[in-house]
C-alpha cells in the first residue's frame, strides 16, 4: 500500500524535471521527437536480425532493474544498491557495444555508402547480362546457385575459405561452377570488379528463425552475407528454380529475369539505367 504513493511521487518528480525548468514546451517536444526518431531507427535497423532479440532482452533487463532499484530501493531505503547500479551502467554501455558489434559495423557501413560518386560503364551492363544468363540457365535446369557481388566493402575475411579463381566473368563459367557434382558447386561464388574472384566460399548464415521454413541453407547464406556486408547476393533454388536477391538482410523472392536485371541495375547504383534496359528488352 505504501509503494504506490512512492512511485507516484517519483513519477511526478521525473515529469517535473522534463517539463518544468529552463526549457520551453517546444524544446521538450523536439527532444522527445528526436529520441523517438532514434529509437524507431534502431528498431527498424535491427528488425529481422539476431540483434533484435538481444535488444528486447537487454531492454527487459534494463527496465526491470531500473524499476526495481529506483522504486523498490527508494521505498526500502536501499541507497547503496542505487549507487552500485549507477557504477555498473557505464560498463553495461561498453558491453552493449561489444554485443552489438556486428550491427554497429553494418550501421557504419550503411552510412559510408553513397551513390553520388558511383560510376557506370558498359562493362557493368555486360556483367549483369552474364549473371542474368547464368541465373536463367540455373533456374531452367533447377540447379542451385549462390552469387555474391562485392560492392564498397571488401570481402577479404570471408573469401579466405574459398578457392581463388580470378577469371573473367562469364555465364558459361558460372554454369560450370554450379553444375551438380563439380568440386565447387555447393557453396558460393564472389564476383569482384567484374571478375569471378573466388568460388567454393562459405557465406555466413542467417539464423533459421529469420527466414521462412521452406527456405534452405543457400537462402540462409544469401541473407547472412547481405547482413554482414553490403554485397548483393543472387540465389537460385535447386528445388523450385526460383530466383531471389538478398540485400541488406532482406530477401526478394521469385523474381523474373527482367525483374532480376532491373534490380541489379538499381542496386548497383544506376537506377536511371533501368529505362534504357527496358527499352532494349522491348526492342
Amino acid at each position: 500500500m505504501t509503494l504506490s504513493p512512492a512511485i507516484s511521487s517519483l513519477s511526478l518528480k521525473s515529469l517535473q524535471r522534463v517539463f518544468v525548468g529552463p526549457l520551453s514546451w517546444w524544446q521538450v517536444v523536439i527532444q522527445l521527437l528526436l529520441i523517438g526518431a532514434v529509437v524507431f531507427w534502431v528498431i527498424r535497423f535491427l528488425q529481422g536480425t539476431r540483434g533484435a532479440r538481444l535488444l528486447k532482452g537487454m531492454g527487459v533487463v534494463l527496465i526491470g532493474s531500473y524499476l526495481l532499484i529506483k522504486y523498490v530501493g527508494h521505498t526500502l531505503g536501499l541507497t547503496r544498491i542505487g549507487v552500485l547500479y549507477d557504477s555498473v551502467l557505464p560498463f553495461a554501455t561498453i558491453a552493449l557495444a561489444v554485443v552489438f558489434q556486428p550491427e554497429l559495423r553494418r550501421a557504419l557501413m550503411r552510412l559510408g555508402e553513397t551513390r553520388l560518386f558511383r560510376t557506370w560503364s558498359n562493362q557493368i551492363d555486360e556483367d549483369i547480362d552474364q549473371i542474368v544468363q547464368a541465373a536463367a540457365f540455373l533456374s531452367r535446369h533447377k540447379i542451385g546457385g549462390l552469387i555474391a557481388l562485392e560492392r564498397d566493402v571488401g570481402l577479404g575475411g570471408i573469401v579466405d575459405s574459398g578457392t581463388r579463381i580470378n577469371a573473367d566473368l562469364s555465364s558459361d563459367l558460372l554454369e560450370t561452377i554450379f553444375f551438380p557434382n563439380s568440386p565447387l558447386h555447393d557453396l558460393g561464388v564472389v564476383i569482384s570488379q567484374g571478375r569471378i574472384a573466388y568460388a567454393g566460399v562459405q557465406f555466413p548464415l542467417a539464423e533459421s528463425g529469420e527466414l521462412e521454413r521452406d527456405l534452405g541453407s543457400r537462402h540462409r547464406a544469401a541473407v547472412g552475407m547481405s547482413q554482414e556486408t553490403d554485397a548483393i547476393v543472387v540465389v537460385v533454388s535447386e528445388e523450385t528454380g526460383d530466383i531471389s536477391i538478398a540485400e541488406a538482410g532482406k530477401l526478394r523472392r521469385k523474381l523474373s529475369l527482367e525483374r532480376l536485371r532491373s534490380m541489379l541495375i538499381e542496386l548497383l547504383g544506376r537506377g536511371e539505367m533501368a529505362a534504357l534496359q527496358n527499352s532494349k528488352v522491348a526492342a
